[in-house]
Formats: structure tokens, sequence, C-alpha cells
């Protein structure tokens, strides 16, 4: 597997990667918010070229997809969200996301973003040393509850970095 930034080229295999991964049992054919929703963000003026990554196959196909966007904390923009992250079905739990999920995280840490957050499972995301925002002070937009919104500072985390977090503008109209 190789991890690299997305090209244009792979615009339509990240929608559909999206697609699948987050395709409902009980209606197939119905796409999910996922699929398009990395297409608004990536016309937002929070994309962020750097941070959006896809894993690839050894023939080049891509097999999974993740991307970190502009947030803010108390209006600064202190931080990136990360999401979605997405996996082909046939590929998961075969390490694909793990792989995507430590190579977002140390490129947000090479370019000095203090802080990622996210919304997601509880008992998953602290193996990748995130814990839940509202220890550090960052509390959740909007209708999320704290128990899913989690953080994982990085080297430029300030312990100032405190107040409400946004998510780029697509996440907000969802």
């Amino acid at each position: 597997m190789l991890i690299r930034r997305e090209t244009p080229a792979d615009i339509d295999a990240i929608r559909a990667v999206h697609a699948a991964a987050f395709a409902a049992p009980d209606a197939p054919d119905a796409v999910p918010v996922e699929a398009t929703l990395v297409d608004a963000l990536r016309a937002d003026a929070g994309w962020l070229p750097a941070l959006s990554l896809v894993a690839t196959d050894p023939d080049g196909q891509v097999v999974g997809h993740v991307v970190c966007t502009r947030g803010t904390v108390a209006g600064e923009p202190v931080a990136v969200g990360l999401g979605p992250l997405g996996v082909l079905p046939g590929q998961q739990r075969g390490g694909v996301g793990s792989a995507l999920m430590h190579a977002v995280l140390g490129a947000a840490d090479a370019l000095d973003e203090p802080l990622v957050v996210l919304l997601g499972h509880a008992e998953y995301y602290p193996r990748f040393g995130f814990r839940p925002a509202v220890d550090l002070g960052v509390t959740p937009p909007g209708p999320w509850g704290p128990q899913h919104f989690m953080a994982r500072p990085l080297a430029a985390w300030r312990p100032t970095i405190r107040g409400e977090f946004a998510y780029a503008e697509p996440f907000r109209t969802l």
C-alpha cells in the first residue's frame, strides 16, 4: 500500500470509496452524505490539499481516503477537522484506515497544525492519541455531544487554545 496526496485524477475513485464505505445496508442505492461531502469540502475555502490523502493498492487503485479541512477554535484558525475517512469494504480491517490516520496526523504535525478534531467512536480513536476535546477546553459545535467529539493535540498545541470548535462550512450545512 502507498499513501500519497490526492490528485485530480483520484476524484471519482475517492467518491466511490466513500460511497462504498458508508453505504447503508438497508438502502444500498442511496448516496451517502460522505460521498458528496468531500466534493463540497474540496470546493470550500477550508480545503487543505496537503491533508487530503489516498491509500492505493499495489496496482495503483485507490482503496482509502482521508481529509482534514480548516477549522477554528473560538474563531481562530488553530485546528483542523478530520473526516471523512473511508476505506473500501473489501480492504477494511487490513490496516488501511490506520495507515491513513497515521499519515494525516504526521502531515498535520509537519505543517505545524496544533490540533486535530473529529467526531467518532470513543472506543476506536484513542489508539491514535485522541481524547475528549472538552478535556482540552475545546467544545463541540452544534448538536454533537462531547462523548464523540475528540481531539488530538500535536506538537504546536498550546493550552491557550480553548473555546468552541467550528468545522469548515460544508460540515455546518449537513
